[in-house]
């Protein structure tokens, strides 16, 4: 059984802690691991990039791996399927100054597996092999790769790949419990992170899906005997989901989050939002943001809609200002069993 480790090692890479914030294409920009690192994961890492992209110097590519000092340690996730461009795409994220660096097989939308990356490597795993060969050999960063339990229900061989990564020599590998078929509908079977574990020897297993809160981590650690945990998005709307999970585990007292603290984070994420893009992408990105932070509340329709109308910053800020958090009830407050 694992749990709570503070410090962690991965490789000769020392960690604040095991607990990990996931590479959330489309979600997990700036602002937002700015909202995230404040509470001090172990490792927080930039969106998904292509390796393509990175070998012909994309300036919007580049723009996904901005990142700030106080991040570190930072890690960088690279997709693709190409053996022979994968160490130099490696070494480019090594030299940007990442800790760590990730190889996807796990991403399930049909743009990234249609030439066969993402999770279309599932379907190759040796082919997983020679790509991780190539970039481990290329710098001195820890290298390791995330996987999905297998590309469907009658293909399911998360302990195959397990093995060729192993020997490879990746440092960790990241289990989601689902197929690339589920996409993200259904729970997470973490049976399948607890058989990666059990074949992984030394190599560190790192466990994902369906953490939404602290509770939910303390299972997946208990149940899989994982050495890491990866949170995806248990962290949309709740960035401090990474200090409840530590004080859990802790044996300290789990704090009560209401309607106030929801207004405050959101305010925080919205002032980062409004220093970095432009009044347009603001307008479209606050209006799903503010939706993170309701997504437990109840009788917010109203409010929710209001916030999808919204077209300038300067209306959101005053529909933020003047909604009565203090007055928002929600659907469930999960109680946390004893440990």
């Amino acid at each position: 059984m694992s749990a709570l480790k503070k410090p962690f090692q991965l490789g000769d890479l020392e960690l604040p802690s095991n607990v990990f914030c996931a590479p959330l294409a489309g979600c997990s920009d700036l602002p937002f691991r700015r909202m995230t690192s404040k509470y001090q994961p172990g490792l927080i890492y930039c969106e998904m990039v292509k390796m393509e992209a990175l070998i012909r110097n994309d300036p919007n590519t580049f723009q996904l791996l901005e990142y700030e000092t106080g991040m570190h340690p930072i890690g960088g996730q690279i997709c693709g399927s190409q053996p022979k461009i994968a160490g130099q795409c490696a070494k480019i994220i090594e030299d940007l100054g990442f800790d760590v660096v990730d190889f996807n097989c796990g991403c399930p939308v049909d743009k990234i597996t249609k030439d066969g990356s993402g999770s279309g490597l599932l379907k190759t795993p040796e082919l997983i092999g020679e790509i991780l060969v190539n970039m481990i050999a290329a710098v001195k960063i820890p290298v390791t790769v995330k996987i999905r339990a297998g590309w469907d229900d009658e293909s399911i061989n998360a302990v195959e790949i397990t093995h060729i990564v192993k020997k490879a020599g990746a440092k960790a590998i990241c289990v989601h419990g689902r197929t690339r078929e589920q996409g993200y509908r259904g729970p997470a079977n973490w049976d399948h992170i607890k058989a990666c574990k059990e074949v992984a020897d030394q190599m560190m297993v790192i466990g994902n899906g369906d953490i939404v809160d602290a509770l939910s981590a303390k299972r997946m650690f208990d149940y899989t005997g994982c050495d890491a945990i990866l949170l995806s998005r248990g962290t949309f709307g709740q960035p401090w989901i990474i200090e409840d999970i530590y004080n859990l585990l802790e044996k300290k007292p789990v704090k009560f989050r209401s309607g106030l603290d929801s207004r405050d984070c959101l305010l925080e994420h919205f002032a980062h939002v409004l220093t970095y893009r432009s009044e347009r992408k603001a307008v479209l990105e606050m209006r799903r943001i503010g939706c993170w932070y309701l997504k437990q509340a109840v009788g917010v329709k109203s409010f929710r809609e209001a916030l999808n109308r919204s077209q300038s910053t300067e209306e959101i800020g005053q529909l933020l200002q003047s909604f009565p958090w203090e007055e928002m009830a929600f659907n469930s407050q999960i109680e946390m069993e004893e440990v």
